[in-house]
This record gives C-alpha cells, structure tokens and sequence, in this order.
C-alpha cells in the first residue's frame, strides 16, 4: 500500500512519480511564503529490538522496535528566506549550541542532497539552522536520531507552509522517511512511545521506509517506563555505526541474526500486551548482546563494550536475583549502559544506581529519561 502525498500551490507544476516510495514530489514554481521559522524538538530513541545491517538507501534488514526517550532530545528552529534566483546548490549555515559548526554542514549536505526529489523546494531557499540538545554534548548519546528527526519534522513544516495539502498523519510519516535517510533510527525519533520500523507481517502498515506506532495497547507495568542512560564511556566510538552495519554484508551469521530479529519482535509484541515482564527481560537482554556479538565475529571484528559496561551488567543481574526487582539492561552500539525498570521501582533502582551502578561511569554520570511521544513544535 502506497501512501500519495499531493500538493495544492497556485502555480502550475510537474508531478514526478516515485516508484515504490510514499509520496509524490512536485517541481514548484511559486510558493505561498517567501520567508519563515519553524521549530521543532524530536527526543533520541532506544531499541529493544536491533537492526544490525542495511541494504539499499538506509533500509533496514530487518524490523525493530524501540521506546521513543522524553528528555534526551534535540531542539532545532530553521529559518528559511526565498532566494532572489534559484541556483544548483543547497544554501544552509548551521549553528550549533548558538556557535557555528562547519564540521557538520557536510553531513547536512549530503542529507539534503539524499531528500531534494521528495523536498524540490531546498534549492530555491537559503536556510539558517539553529540546534542544541538538552543533554551534555559529550555524554556518550548519539544525537544523530534526535537531530536528524528534528530537521526532518522542520522541512516538512515548511513545505506546509510553502503550499502543501500533508495532513497531520502525513506530515509524520514524510519526517519519518525523510528523518531515515539521514539516519536510520531517527525515523524512530518522531512518534511513541513504541514504534516500528520495518516491514512485519504481524504490524499493521509496517514500512522499511518509516516507522509506525504499534497498533496495540501495552499492559500496565510497561507504560512510563523508565530508561537511566549510564555513562559508561563518553568517547567517540572507534568503529562507526556506518561502519558495523555495513560489515554485516557477508556476515556467516547474518541471516539467521534477521530471521531471530523478526522472530523476538512478534514475541516481544505479545509479551508488552500480556505484561509478562520476566519474558520482556529476557529478550530485551539477548537482543542488546546479539547485537554486540555481531560485532565480535564481523570480519574485521571489533568490540564496543568496555570492561565497565561487563561489571554494571553483572551487577544488574546480580541485584535482580537478590531483590527480584524486575530490572534489565540494553546497550546501543557504543559502551553506555540503558537501564530499563517499570515506573513503579523507579526509588529502589535510583538507590542502586547511585549507590553502586554510578562508580563505573565516567564521572558517576547517568542521566534519567522516561519513554516519551515522540516529536513536538516549539
């Protein structure tokens, strides 16, 4: 099922088809607004169900399931202003944390350049981009989700505004597929508090091309769940995530890595409906290290944990056994520890943490997030 994505603007225009995409891209020629400001803020997301490996142009080979984060988010506000002519490249300048960062303006460039046909409006605009992230620049949490859904939810604000006829349901699914193909899981950033992205036959709407919320209520214990982020290694990693997803390619256990993906998402589904919260852990658990074994038997082989994030993990299984207190652990794709509790443990798991957890990250830093609902105008 295709989703067609139409523009009413008071200039004439070419429509260009798009095969097996979700929308209709248009040549504009005159457009509603000649300058604006759009703000949005859009929260990072952490996956209880891993995609490890893509294919094509930001596809993934194989579904995951995440809960969207609330505090760790990115703010972002693009300003935009018509230009006087047209001209064959993007025209951006983009600060961050109120001081401009060339650095990143070349990934922004080649995002713009992956989104110009379903986004034809970039190059007829100059752009200021304004962004900062409520959590420390150095804390060890990848921004690129938060800061590529933020981006993506702004530009399809301002195509609204330019003319567009997206109805609200529209305008999320078009920032989720724009928000992929500047990184993948950002396509998860822009709703929640659950979401899916891939294709999966026991999801409703399910898409490689963007994420969807669940189409099904979760028990009790699992709603405002908690999330506290441990900084284990605040660091750049020394493999990329680019890197480690592209090394799946010839993997000799790549295949049955997807199948077992797809397999643990249609249980996990079932178990966030029936509220069975020891089977929840158990395969929140080993999707954070399947995920990292991955990695140690990729050719060449790396290893992302440290031997902090290997000592928190035995202590959490450890107070788990002695308190039965129902609390798990995952791990993106870097050493920092997510610690994951129901809402209702949230003064015993704190009184871990502080008390033991907290030696083993830098600085005893953690931060405490609580699964959100995904993007919101500012």
């Amino acid at each position: 099922m295709y989703f067609l994505f139409l523009y009413v603007l008071k200039a004439s225009r070419k429509v260009i088809f798009v095969k097996k995409s979700v929308l209709f891209t248009t040549e504009i020629t005159s457009y509603l607004k000649e300058t604006g400001k759009v703000g949005f803020s859009a929260p990072s997301n952490i996956a209880l169900v891993k995609y490890w490996g893509k294919h094509g142009v930001q596809l993934p080979q194989n579904a995951s399931l995440s809960f969207t984060l609330s505090n760790c988010k990115t703010i972002t506000s693009i300003s935009y202003k018509r230009k006087e002519k047209p001209t064959n490249d993007f025209d951006f300048e983009f600060f961050f944390e109120g001081k401009s960062k060339l650095s990143f303006e070349p990934k922004i460039d080649i995002f713009f350049e992956r989104i110009y046909e379903f986004c034809p409006f970039l190059k007829d605009f100059t752009f200021i981009i304004d962004s900062q992230n409520t959590f420390p620049h150095s804390s060890g949490i990848a921004s690129s989700a938060s800061g590529m859904a933020a981006m993506a939810q702004c530009l399809v604000q301002i195509e609204k505004e330019l003319g567009s006829s997206l109805n609200t349901k529209q305008l999320l699914q078009k920032a989720s597929f724009l928000a992929r193909l500047g990184s993948g899981s950002a396509c998860r950033s822009l709703e929640g508090p659950i979401t899916v992205w891939g294709k999966h036959d026991e999801i409703a709407n399910s898409s490689d091309e963007f994420a969807v919320t669940i189409p099904f209520k979760t028990h009790r214990i699992f709603q405002n769940f908690q999330d506290t982020i441990l900084l284990v290694d605040k660091g750049e990693k020394q493999v990329s995530s680019t890197v480690g997803h592209n090394l799946m390619h010839g993997h000799p256990f790549a295949i049955e890595r997807f199948l077992q993906a797809n397999n643990n998402l249609s249980e996990l589904t079932k178990v966030m409906q029936s509220g069975d919260i020891d089977r929840f852990i158990h395969i929140v658990e080993s999707e954070a290290l399947t995920l990292h074994s991955m990695m140690m038997t990729s050719s060449p082989y790396f290893i992302l944990m440290k031997p902090e994030t290997l000592e928190v993990i035995n202590h959490i299984w450890e107070f788990r056994k002695k308190t039965n207190v129902p609390i798990c652990f995952t791990l993106d794709a870097g050493a920092n520890v997510h610690v994951l509790y129901p809402e209702s443990t949230k003064d015993t798991v704190l009184t871990f943490i502080n008390n033991k957890l907290s030696n083993y990250c830098q600085n005893k830093q953690y931060i405490c997030d609580v699964v959100g609902l995904g993007a919101k105008r500012i």
